[in-house]
């Protein structure tokens, strides 16, 4: 069922009806679940109900999945769950599925637990944190007098290149232990005063979608673009890359030179909150596959690569409606909270808490980063600016 989540929301008490017994759903993430708890409905008992999803968007799918025509085992890991199983081969069905998709590993996961990790970490880490990060970070270097295209690359090219690719690679503590003995007292300034503020966003961010008020708004919000009410004018949702900032990212983008700064500071604060969704998730019971999957890899192998050659603006609004309506209501919060909380306690000299730091260096998610290391896909995914697979309105023809 490859349609928009807005039509899964409206459409599914048709579909349920034209399945035939014994016939099998497929289901690329969760949302449908979410949606129907919401509506106090479930699915027909005699169908199979299954999950398989990528762990990436559908641009990064397809990518690797050509790259893999050339390199044996190339191709994005995905995570399945089976529902229900109403003919027996429901477990055969979606590790065919998956098998035929690229993916060179497949985890275990529910349909419900799939949908809560996949919409909050796209609203946190994955997209609307990141763009969040992105925009405090700019305005406090530039106000603290450094030059727009150096704080543009000490932020989104810091976190899109050099951070992604090491944390990618070696794991999240290795942006520290790579780090000069200044560079590791600026990461811990940055961490300390950045975790609290951002798990604070990131705890109220899970329990509205666990809730399923995250996913009444998605539906909500595509009624209202669809819609026209008496009096309201339409409601396009418009694309975000006219501010300063991504503007500014644009000529950084056009005058590279190869070389990429891994900023200590910007570290510091990415790094607190992909740590502070990670934190979340094992606190809510996910297992730790998944907790890396859409904490970790969707974004250093997936998205991020994409961020990095078109620009992080062009990001947000080539996911899904999903995810670019979580990115535009989220990312301000990260941005309001960080300002607000964060970079005050670093002005203020607020001593760094030691304690933060040291669960930081041992948190069990570096053991099971270095074993889904062992398994990430076999090739970098190959991204360029021109890429076509995008929606047709947001294309750049060479």
């Amino acid at each position: 069922l490859l349609i928009s989540d807005a039509a899964q929301a409206s459409l599914y008490p048709e579909i349920m009806e034209a399945m035939k017994p014994g016939a099998t759903l497929g289901l690329s993430h969760g949302f449908l679940l979410g949606v129907m708890q919401s509506d106090g409905t479930d699915f027909r008992k005699d169908i199979n109900v299954v999950l398989v999803a990528p762990k990436g968007m559908g641009p990064s799918v397809r990518k690797l999945y050509e790259q893999g025509k050339e390199v044996n085992g190339a191709g994005i890991n995905a995570s399945f769950a089976v529902h229900q199983d109403a003919t027996g081969d429901a477990t055969d069905v979606a590790l065919g599925w998956s098998i035929a998709l690229g993916s060179p590993f497949s985890f275990a996961t529910t349909l419900e637990s799939e949908f809560k990790s996949d919409i909050f970490g796209e609203r946190m880490i994955l997209l609307g944190g990141v763009h969040g990060i992105i925009e405090s970070l700019f305005r406090r270097y530039t106000a603290n007098g450094m030059s727009d295209e150096d704080a543009f690359k000490n932020t989104a090219e810091s976190i899109t290149g050099n951070i992604s690719r090491q944390i990618s690679k070696e794991g999240i503590k290795s942006v520290y232990d790579s780090l000069d003995e200044e560079g590791k007292k600026e990461f811990e300034i940055a961490y300390s005063a950045a975790y609290v503020p951002a798990m604070d966003i990131v705890m109220e961010c899970y329990e509205d979608v666990e809730s399923t008020n995250e996913i009444k708004s998605v539906v909500q919000s595509g009624n209202r673009f669809k819609a026209s009410t008496p009096g309201i004018p339409d409601l396009p949702m418009g694309v975000i890359d006219g501010t300063h900032v991504w503007k500014v990212g644009a000529k950084v983008r056009e005058e590279r030179d190869g070389n990429f700064a891994c900023h200590p500071f910007t570290a510091g604060v990415y790094c607190a909150l992909m740590m502070a969704q990670i934190d979340c998730l094992v606190a809510k019971g996910h297992s730790y596959s998944e907790v890396c999957n859409e904490s970790v890899i969707e974004a250093t192998d997936s998205l991020n690569p994409y961020m990095h050659a078109r620009g992080v603006s062009f990001m947000v609004d080539n996911c899904s409606t999903t995810a670019r309506l979580g990115s535009r209501k989220w990312a301000p919060r990260i941005d309001y909270n960080l300002t607000q909380q964060a970079y005050t306690a670093v002005d203020a000299g607020v001593p760094v808490d030691e304690a933060l730091i040291e669960k930081f260096k041992n948190n069990p998610v570096h053991d099971a980063l270095a074993v889904c290391g062992e398994l990430r896909p076999s090739v970098d995914i190959s991204v360029t600016a021109f890429n076509d697979e995008v929606r047709k309105e947001l294309r750049q023809k060479a």
